[in-house]
């Protein structure tokens, strides 16, 4: 139902409440039903507006009230849908799916996309909700009106309900025109006494809204009618006004499926949107949590924290996971970690984050792809945890951060591998921070990770007076380097970042943690320089000038550790004098040869 006034009534209202009427409310392609807007002469108008209007008549304290708070985040809507060419073929295909099969359906694209189109964002994850059938029914339906047409499917698939993990609904999947699209039926649930499990039925498209996870992810549209509904009466309300806020009791949502908690979180610290005061307390209960802990697969959470650290907002979103608790259910360490993290480790994890967040977001700073952002992000974050370590079964000791990334997020090897590499990176760095910056060597004779290559440069300084004073900083950054590739920078800014706290105590207060970004920044970008400068930069794309087999040729080697050892002399030399060639190399190395069997 559509409510029709005048358009002086908009005229006639106090000036302050017209702050409540920007121009971005006006629609002309689609409609919003049922009535959760005013049609006033074609300009379709939040009910914000009629609420004020309202309290006019009753006092104006409430409506300064509402106006303080709402001023706090006012979102701007798109004036209609777009819907993309793409788009409109598979809306026809499925409406021409209805016509061929003789279908009482009601289609409607269901959460995401309807909220990122009003935001003006671009979405391809298109969930179909269907009235009257399983996803799996309708599409066999879809098969078969393609298959008359002369067109097939280009993948399809169906997952199964997984109760026992939260996953109450059987999902089907179909790929049509490059472009994935899930169908599940709309849905009504009922519980019984002695299960927390529900029994799934078919229900209204208002039973399913209300069983979604946010209210701005409860929006229709309605493919068959070209409308969108709001069948919450608020999820265009608290989209305008950035609140993340549960459609029926948060507790009763989070209970049904907890990563609905984690999602929260993720849709909050994405759109900077305000997290309900209610939800935020009961996502931090004590029953929220083991729920979380105990329900939901660790593929899942993961999934759901690769998104966040990922994307726009990852401070945000690290910030609501320790202050609502839920650090510990997350990142989940094993028994045996040693030390044990302490209380305050999330606030900690989370200062470090911030600051890698603000380093990397700093124009000028270098470029970062985004596979380097986010591992940078997820080093930063787990940088507290670097010395903490935990017994396997075999009794092996092992870094703690392999534990968070395999067993606790279930991400992949490589991303716990790169993450312990820049780690361990960070540390070695540190130790060449100074000598960098001053572009000198005379500070590093004495480094436990590096003894042999001390020894071997020493070996080659002993020969050549007038070798370069950066030839040793040169070598032993360019060993480094090697190690870890193009994620030095990010190695860089991590250890500069620890620079700034080494020797604090781990469980150190995050207000005493003071990291003087701006001159971070000035290091960062001197050191950068410094190692630009010595030509370093793509240092680990450069190939040895000497290989295995002319090694064991001129030593006179059958193999064994020997050819390792004259690999790293040969590359210390090599680092040492960058325009050294092949022939002055195998000079220098059969010179070495001569005088050690001389000395044997």
């Amino acid at each position: 139902m559509r409510v029709s006034l005048p358009i002086n009534t908009i005229i006639n209202l106090p000036r302050p409440l017209l702050l409540g009427l920007p121009s971005r409310c006006r629609f002309s392609t689609v409609a919003f039903r049922p009535s959760s807007l005013l049609h006033i002469s074609g300009v379709l108008v939040s009910r914000n507006l009629r609420c004020y209007w309202f309290s006019t008549m009753t006092t104006a304290v409430g409506v300064e009230q509402e106006e303080e708070k709402q001023s706090k985040l006012s979102v701007e809507l798109k004036e209609n849908i777009e819907i993309t060419e793409k788009e409109r073929e598979i809306f026809d295909r499925l409406l021409g799916t209805l016509r061929f099969c003789n279908l009482d359906t009601q289609l409607r694209v269901a959460g995401g996309w309807v909220r990122d189109k009003l935001l003006g964002r671009e979405c391809d994850d298109i969930d179909i909700a269907i009235d009257n059938m399983y996803g799996s029914e309708f599409l066999d339906k879809l098969k078969e009106y393609l298959a008359s047409r002369g067109e097939q499917v280009q993948g399809d698939t169906v997952i199964e309900r997984n109760p026992d993990q939260s996953k109450h609904l059987e999902t089907a999947k179909v790929r049509i025109y490059n472009q994935w699209i899930d169908f599940v039926n709309l849905r009504s649930e009922e519980y019984t006494e002695n299960s927390r499990i529900p029994t799934m039925k078919f229900g209204t498209p208002k039973e399913d809204a209300y069983r979604r996870d946010l209210t701005i992810n409860s929006l229709f549209y309605n493919i068959n009618t070209g409308s969108i509904e709001d069948l919450t009466e608020r999820g265009i309300d608290d989209l305008e006004s950035g609140r993340i806020v549960t459609p029926l009791p948060a507790k009763a949502t989070f209970l049904d499926d907890p990563l609905r908690v984690l999602r929260a979180i993720r849709f909050g610290a994405r759109f900077g949107f305000t997290l309900d005061e209610e939800l935020k307390q009961d996502a931090s209960s004590e029953e929220v949590r083991v729920a979380l802990g105990e329900k939901i697969s660790r593929e899942r959470i993961g999934n759901e924290i690769d998104l966040m650290i990922s994307g726009n907002g990852p401070v945000s979103a690290v910030t609501y996971i320790s202050d609502l608790k839920l650090f510990g259910v997350v990142f989940a360490f094993p028994s045996s970690s040693e030390p044990a993290p302490s209380e305050n480790c999330g606030s900690i994890c989370k200062a470090f984050l911030e600051a890698m967040w603000s380093l990397i977001q700093t124009p000028g700073l270098g470029k970062f792809s985004g596979e380097q952002r986010r591992l940078a992000l997820y080093a930063a974050l787990f940088l507290p945890f670097r010395k903490t370590v935990y017994k396997d079964n075999k009794g092996k000791m092992i870094p703690v951060v392999n534990h968070i990334f395999k067993f606790s997020m279930k991400r992949k090897t490589s991303d716990a591998e790169t993450v312990i590499n820049i780690h361990r990176t960070t540390e070695k760095f540190l130790s060449l921070i100074h000598s960098l910056q001053l572009k000198s060597g005379a500070q590093v004779d004495n480094l436990d990770w590096a003894t042999d290559i001390l020894e071997h440069w020493k070996s080659i300084s002993a020969d050549d007076p007038e070798i370069p004073e950066t030839s040793k900083i040169r070598a032993l950054t360019g060993f480094l380097l090697r190690d870890i590739k193009d994620f030095w920078r990010v190695a860089l800014l991590t250890s500069l970042l620890l620079s700034k706290v080494d020797g604090m105590k781990e469980d150190q207060e995050t207000e005493q943690l003071d990291f003087q970004l701006d001159k971070l920044r000035e290091r960062y970008l001197t050191i950068e320089g410094t190692i630009c400068e010595l030509g370093l930069d793509s240092i680990w794309d450069v190939n040895p000038l000497v290989n295995g087999r002319v090694i064991m040729e001129i030593a006179e080697l059958k193999g064994g550790y020997h050819i390792r050892e004259w690999q790293q002399k040969l590359l210390t030399w090599q680092l040492a004098y960058p325009n050294g060639s092949t022939d002055e190399c195998k000079d220098w190395m059969r010179k070495v040869k001569a005088k050690r069997q001389r000395t044997e």
